[in-house]
């Protein structure tokens, strides 16, 4: 059999979820890869010029000595060399700890309410095949993170967009969910503090999805990513509210709350039908997270202290940043929590060129002034600014500050009313 007898009928092959056999032939070019050309790009036309990347969504630093020290130690025990499965009984007792000392939420069951997962993405990504048949829906906020909405279509399921805006302060509006999806609606997927507005749930709009899920017969996955990184008030769990476990889960990561992104540590706590069928899907997807991590996840969870330094270096640098950034004419402000700052997008330079889209903006940061950021176009014309970006210490973020302010300025920016 020659070669390109084997492509030909390999590449009729592919799930229409996928793109079928149109799978590989589309030439579309997706944003970030269309950020990742432009950088190389910049850089290339600008040899020896500092590219100041605020599109990063993951931590500058490492993991914190306990954290690391603790994983060498249970590396090197050959009782924890093996499969985990669902994850060892020690890091439930830990997530169910640090529900009550940082959300103050009580009576999670570690034997029923809690289970490990290899990072919130796979957990997200497994949801669906719990509960999505064809035909069923979904909904979710836009601006946000689709890999719930991916893989709900993956399975005939249908999404339902739910943008939201400074108008609704980034909260959605469940009323506008029609009846007729209401009665096959499985899931409604929030995110708060959200990624990419930064916007933080208050107890109403809480009190208002327990009614909506109770009322329409549907799970609640609030995606609590960010969930311990927030600034003038204290970590807020859906959790904490009266009804939440009756009707969905909560999944939290130690990614961004530890600085533990690559060592891919989740758990999924709530409802105890909703943590069965989860570690039932997973059981059937992964083998579990290495032991020795695990462990050293207990090892973060116990140590919150952690995550308070780490929240005060955001909260430093974000507010360095939106002096920068309101210095040049952009409408930056301090988020309720996350590490990003939410900004609307111009359309246009005086003088210059016009920006019909935030990406149009995006690219021109970029390649103008060589600065990295992510454009969404979801909800209105908006970028995401990470504080996340590489430094040497308080002084280094201190010059970074200033070469932002020093490459805006003179910029007029234009914006349209």
């Amino acid at each position: 059999m020659t070669v390109a007898t084997t492509e030909s009928y390999i590449q009729k092959l592919f799930a229409e979820r996928i793109g079928g056999a149109r799978f590989g032939l589309e030439n579309v070019i997706y944003k970030f890869e269309k950020i990742k050309r432009a950088k190389r790009a910049a850089m290339a036309a600008n040899p020896g010029v500092e590219l100041i990347d605020l599109g990063v969504g993951e931590p500058d630093e490492m993991a914190f000595a306990p954290v690391v020290t603790t994983l060498q130690k249970e590396a090197e025990k050959p009782e924890n060399r093996g499969y985990s499965d669902n994850g060892i009984q020690e890091f439930k007792d830990a997530a169910v700890r640090y529900m009550k000392n940082v959300f103050g939420v009580d009576g999670l069951d570690p034997a029923t309410d809690v289970n490990h997962a290899i990072g919130s993405k796979p957990a997200l990504a497994m949801m669906p095949v719990a509960f999505i048949n064809p035909g069923d829906y979904m909904a979710q906020t836009v601006p946000g993170y689709p890999v719930t909405a991916t893989h709900t279509k993956y399975l005939g399921g249908q999404v339902i967009n739910l943008p939201i805006t400074s108008a609704n302060n980034f909260m959605p509006d469940l009323d506008s969910i029609p009846d007729s999806a209401r009665e096959r609606l499985k899931l409604l997927y929030i995110n708060y503090p959200n990624n990419p507005t930064g916007a933080q749930a208050t107890p109403k709009f809480y009190e208002k999805v327990i009614r909506f899920a109770a009322d329409n017969k549907t799970v609640v996955i609030q995606d609590a990513a960010y969930a311990a990184l927030t600034y003038g008030s204290k970590p807020f769990s859906f959790l904490s509210m009266d009804g939440a476990k009756d009707v969905g889960v909560e999944i939290h990561s130690l990614s961004k709350s530890y600085n533990m992104t690559g060592w891919r540590m989740a758990f999924v706590t709530g409802n105890p039908l909703v943590v069965k069928a989860f570690a039932t899907v997973k059981d059937n997807c992964d083998s579990g997270q290495f032991i020795a991590i695990q462990k050293a996840a207990v090892a973060a969870l116990d140590n919150p202290w952690i995550t308070d330094k780490i929240v005060a270096k955001y909260e430093r640098r974000l507010k360095l940043l939106v002096e920068a950034l309101r210095s040049a004419g952009l409408d930056a402000k301090v988020p309720a929590g996350t590490f990003y700052l939410y900004v609307k997008a111009p359309s246009g330079v005086e003088g210059g060129p016009s920006f019909p889209t935030a990406e149009d903006f995006s690219q021109w940061m970029i390649t103008e002034k060589l600065i990295s950021t992510v454009p969404w176009d979801d909800a209105g014309a908006h970028v995401r600014f990470s504080v996340t970006f590489q430094s040497k210490g308080e002084s280094d973020e201190q010059r970074v500050m200033s070469e932002i302010q020093r490459r805006l300025a003179g910029v007029k920016f234009v914006f349209n009313k």
